[in-house]
This record gives C-alpha cells, structure tokens and sequence, in this order.
C-alpha cells in the first residue's frame, strides 16, 4: 500500500517482499534493507577529509610519533611522548595529552579530549567534545565532614572500531582499568565510570550512566537514559529498556525495564495496572463507604430489642 503511494524514486526492500505489487518506482533488492541503506547514504554525502600533515597552529611535542598521513587540524595540542597512527585525523581544538597511544584510520573531532596514557585502537571514532580518561568520581569521607580526594592515575583502554559520541565521558580509575570493548556504540551524553568494563559490540543510547566497577558484557543493548548500578554485571546479550534504573546483576539474554528494572513482561503488566490506579482508587472508596454502612447497620441489628 505505501509502495503505491511513495514518491521515492528508488526504494530498498528485502527478498521476502518479492515483486512488491503496486510499486511505482524502482526497487532495489538487498538481504539486509537496512545496511543497504547505510552503503547508500555514505555514496550520497561522501566526507571530505582535511589535508594531510599537520597544521601551523596545531601544538605537538618535539617526540610525539605521528603515522604516515595523519592529519592534525588547527590548535590541536599533542603532548609529549604521545603517538598517533597512520591515516588518523585529528580535528581543531583536539587534545591528545602526554603518553597517549591512538591507533590507525581513527577519527578525533573537534574539542575531543584524550588524557593522559590512555590506548585507542584502531578505526575508532571520537565525536566532538568527547572525554577520554577523565578522573573517576572517587572521595574517602574524613572525620571533619570533608571529602579526600583519590588519586584516579589508573588505564583507559578503547578497542578496536568503537565509536563515542559527542560530549560523553569515560572515566579512568584509582587501580585497574577502564574497557570499552571491540565494536561498541556509545551515543552523546553517556557516561561510563571508573573500572567499569564494557564487553565487544554493545549499543548504547543517549544519556545512559554506568557506576563504578560494573562489568556490561558483550552485545548488550541499553536505551536511553537507562542507568546501572556500581558493582553489578549485566550479562551478554541482555536488554535495558529507556530509563530503567537497574540495581540488581542482569543474567545473559533477559531483557528487563522500570524503576527499579525487572523483567520485561512483569514491568508491562505493572505498567497496564498503573493506568488504573485512579479508577481503582475511586472503587476501593466506594467499596470502603459500603462497608462502613453495613457495618453500622449490623450493629443496629445486634443491639437488644429495648435499646431499638
């Protein structure tokens, strides 16, 4: 029916869909639409990427090792001792701090910041104004009420073809490390704790936060806004609905959503049950006003025939 309507010059349909009766423009055929989508967009709005070499503005220590072809852009800093690999593009207002290793064929946009020490693999993309290595949130409360600060000097490992979104950070933390495994997705707005380690090809939506120390195994999928305990494990393959708040461990392959997140099907019934509250509410006092009326009119029936 919507093929019959479109105004599309082109569409991209799946093999199931066959002939497609009706359509009034030419179908492309493909074994995943989707993916097929994404190739065909990347021919329609092909990236230019900036020249090659490094820009006069750009700040880069006398012993940072840059890969051949490499592109830092204007008033990028590259601090000392930091290594850059072949083919990687580093965009304005970039800051690479002292010790930092990143890979080949990565992509750093503007205003990203990649501290100190930290390791980036290869094919990763940074969007702009993301945070790596950022100090974790850690503090020992002292008698007098104030709050000592503890050293967060520990890794940040990025693997391979990961890609981070605009202004989300990833902590590093006081021991141990930090991981976001191979493949995985972060959208903006994330954030990602001291010592949390993130398994291989996991998508997460805008605005999740992950505490301390919680292990997220490999393809888990998080909406948006959804949020994880310290200390906790979400199995691999396990699903987190939008702003779940989760705060027990998660077992491989079970989706849970709500506040606080249980499994799926119990959250819906909990849900459908929530929008009758009010008329609950009402029925439960009328059925309460019954009772007290029959209540009284039993005990009008108790008393003794000479107190009637």
């Amino acid at each position: 029916m919507q093929l019959a309507k479109t105004r599309a010059s082109a569409v991209i349909v799946g093999h199931a869909n066959g002939a497609a009766s009706g359509a009034r423009c030419a179908l492309l055929h493909a074994d995943d639409p989707y993916s097929a989508f994404a190739h065909a967009v990347a021919l329609f709005a092909p990236v230019a990427p900036p020249p090659k070499g490094i820009d006069p503005s750009s700040l880069v220590a006398p012993d940072a090792l840059l890969g051949a072809d490499v592109s830092i852009g204007a008033f990028a800093t590259v601090g000392p001792g930091a290594s850059i690999g072949a083919r990687t593009v580093v965009y304005p207002h970039v800051v690479i701090a002292a010790g930092a290793r990143i890979g080949e064929d990565c992509v750093i946009h503007a205003q990203a910041s990649i501290r100190e020490r930290v390791v980036i693999g290869n094919r990763v993309t940074l969007l702009d104004g993301a945070v790596i290595g950022s100090d974790g949130f850690g503090f020992a409360r002292q008698k007098d009420g104030t709050h000592l600060k503890i050293p967060q000097h520990a890794d940040v490992v990025i693997e391979d073809d990961v890609e981070i979104g605009a202004n989300s950070t990833i902590d590093r933390p006081a021991v141990g490390e930090t991981r976001i495994g191979a493949g995985t997705k972060i959208d903006n707005l994330v954030h990602v704790a001291h010592g949390v380690a993130v398994g291989k090809r996991v998508v997460m939506a805008a605005h999740v936060g992950i505490a301390g120390s919680t292990v997220i195994g490999d393809d888990v999928m998080m909406g948006g806004q959804a949020g994880v305990g310290n200390h906790l494990r979400v199995g691999s393959r396990a699903m987190i609905g939008a702003k779940s708040a989760v705060l027990r461990s998660v077992d491989d392959g079970e989706f849970v959503s709500g506040y606080p997140a249980v499994p799926q099907p119990q959250w819906r019934r909990s849900a459908a049950a929530l929008r009758q509250l009010p008329a609950l509410k009402k029925r439960v006092q009328e059925l309460e006003a019954r009772i007290a009326e029959l209540e009284e009119k039993l005990a009008e029936w108790q008393r003794p025939t000479t107190d009637r």
